[in-house]
This record gives structure tokens, C-alpha cells and sequence, in this order.
């Protein structure tokens, strides 16, 4: 990492007090879908699942998205996600473009 990046200069209580409150935000916001999420911003709860256990999350995929999501992500997607239309899956991979091959 960059050590002049303002984000490494937090206090790493603070930076996971910040992290806490978007998943439990994210959790509560469920007509924020994950594919607009993608669509718009590059990144979706599975993309946190995945940076967590980058991060160094013990888990396996399931356990993470499972912390993400508040229950696990079959739940989840039955209760909460819809079909992805044809126009959201452009816009998906069109943000994606801009991540530099990262997610």
C-alpha cells in the first residue's frame, strides 16, 4: 500500500468502525441490488466478501458473504435479488472496465 494514501493514515479502528457501518447499511438496503451496486460503483457485497477474505477473513467464500449479507447469501438471494435485466449487466461490465482488471 501507499503509505501516503490518506486511508492508510487512518487508525485501524476507525477504519473498521467505517467498514462495520457500510456492510450494516448495505444489510438494511436491500433494494440497492448487487448488480446496480456493480453497475455504478464496480463493487457489490460479494466484492467485500472477497476483499475480507483477502484481508485475511479465515473463512471460506460462504462464511464471508454470509457475514456480509447477515444470513447466508442463498438466503438472501431468494429473498432479496432479481432478475438482472439486459441493460444492468451492460452497465455492470462497463463499470468494470474502469477497475484495472480488479475488483
Amino acid at each position: 500500500m501507499n503509505g501516503n494514501d490518506q486511508n492508510d493514515q487512518l487508525d485501524d479502528a476507525v477504519a473498521a468502525a467505517a467498514f462495520r457501518r457500510l456492510v450494516r447499511h448495505l444489510q438494511t438496503r436491500h433494494d440497492a441490488q448487487n448488480i446496480d451496486l456493480m453497475g455504478l460503483a464496480g463493487f457489490c457485497r460479494n466484492c467485500l466478501a472477497d476483499w475480507i477474505r483477502d484481508a485475511g477473513y479465515d473463512g471460506d467464500k460462504a462464511a464471508a458473504r454470509e457475514v456480509i449479507h447477515g444470513m447466508p447469501f442463498g438466503a438472501w438471494k431468494d429473498a432479496y435479488q432479481s432478475e438482472a435485466t439486459p441493460e444492468q449487466i451492460a452497465r455492470m461490465e462497463e463499470s468494470l472496465k474502469k477497475n484495472g482488471g480488479s475488483h
